[in-house]
């Protein structure tokens, strides 16, 4: 080949040729259709990720059902504890009201402990 032209286009050829095959091999046409084990074991621990937070969700659930039980029905007992509360005030302060009345018929008023005194008028004088 004395050609140069000729030797340019075997070259060119060559060139292309070779980076052909270089990105055939990169390819890896060989491997299974499978896939990354990497990526297998990132789908399994999803898998297993997605399970877990059902079941927190569940546990979640049942616990905030038996708080908002036990939450009724401690809101309810302080209610009945207040009604007897009140009942026993309001029996109490009655009873004192009798009491104070019984002892304010049996005694005499009575006398103020206070004594009225009165002054002679204020007489000014002026001194010029």
């Amino acid at each position: 080949m004395t050609s140069h032209v000729g030797r340019l286009y075997a070259l060119a050829g060559a060139l292309l040729g070779f980076f052909l095959v270089w990105a055939l091999v990169a390819s890896h046409p060989w491997r299974s259709a499978s896939g990354d084990p990497r990526l297998q074991a990132l789908v399994q621990r999803e898998r297993r990720l997605r399970a877990d937070a059902a079941l927190v969700r569940q546990v979640t659930a049942r616990r905030e059902l038996e708080y908002r039980q036990a939450l009724a029905a401690r809101r309810e007992l302080a209610v009945r504890r207040s009604r007897i509360a009140a009942g026993r005030t309001e029996i109490a302060s009655q009873q004192a009201a009798a009491a104070r009345a019984a002892v304010s018929a049996a005694a005499p008023a009575p006398q103020p402990s206070v004594r009225v005194v009165t002054l002679p008028p204020l007489t000014i004088t002026r001194t010029s």
